[in-house]
């Protein structure tokens, strides 16, 4: 199968295998966690005589989850997540496939730097700064930036099961998330569990500025609303570079602020460049 992408009037050729971003949900077993929730976990239902688990003498397998998608695992919200009105990210994320661009960006030390968060830095903050993102942006079009993949550094593997209650994560400065929006991003995907410092008195700043919301509001009017989302808890291998992709979102069809996630990204090239 042949797959092509046209933008700003350039043909690309698009790899038949995507690779997956996400990180797969694994039910009682090793997963990130946040804010220190209860785990993501699966049991056999059990009922009447019936077990559905057949290495319990089951006809088959039939099991209830239970999880919380803001603190288990990849995730995309909408604005729903800080809105009085209920708002689905089912109903918001119309597309699947997107112009996207992968970075990698190292995490400042907060306390004491010119951009700012409120409330104020503490000593082991780090954040995202808006001089980062403009220097690993400033060659790339805004058309490959309707999505954007952030990949924090360093990379290790244990980010897929890190307990951010005993490493506190990165976050964005308010001036580097001014600047993805003031780019045009419109589904942004990233290797932590918020843009938001973890433990902020609420405020999430980050979040109302991606969705163009007054600080500290939560009246969002549905016929108005940003149609942007954001991603959490993504990771990226380091055998993926930096650079242009075919971004697939595809999440659950849930009516909720938030759902399960699966991110993939198409290599792109040039068709020129293949000769």
């Amino acid at each position: 199968m042949n797959l092509f992408l046209q933008l700003d009037g350039r043909l690309y050729s698009v790899a038949s295998q995507p690779r997956d971003i996400s990180i797969a949900m694994a039910f009682n077993g090793s997963q990130p966690n946040t804010y220190g929730v209860p785990r993501a976990v699966s049991q056999a239902f059990e009922g009447g005589g019936f077990v559905g688990d057949v290495r319990r003498g089951g006809s088959c397998n039939f099991e209830q989850y239970t999880l919380i998608p803001h603190c288990n695992g990849t995730h995309t919200e909408c604005i729903g997540h800080v809105a009085e009105a209920r708002i689905a990210v089912h109903e918001v994320l119309r597309d699947s496939l997107f112009p996207a661009t992968l970075v990698s960006v190292e995490p400042r030390p907060a306390l004491g730097h010119t951009e700012t968060y409120r409330p104020e830095a503490e000593p082991d903050d780090r954040f995202l700064t808006r001089a980062d993102l403009e220097a690993a942006l400033t060659t790339v079009p805004d058309s490959w930036l309707e999505a954007l993949v952030i990949r924090t550094l360093p990379n290790p593997a244990g980010k897929q099961h890190r307990d951010y209650m005993a490493e506190a994560p990165a976050f964005f400065s308010l001036e580097a998330m001014t600047y993805l929006r003031q780019r045009g991003v419109k589904h942004l995907l990233v290797d932590l569990p918020s843009v938001d410092r973890l433990f902020d008195e609420g405020h999430l700043d980050n979040h109302h500025i991606f969705w163009a919301m007054e600080p500290d509001s939560h009246a969002v009017d549905p016929a108005r609303m940003s149609l942007a989302t954001i991603t959490e808890m993504v990771f990226v291998p380091d055998e993926l570079a930096d650079g242009p992709y075919l971004l697939e979102l595809q999440i659950a069809a849930w009516l909720s602020d938030a759902a399960p996630s699966r991110p993939r990204l198409f290599e792109v090239l040039p068709v020129e460049a293949n000769g």
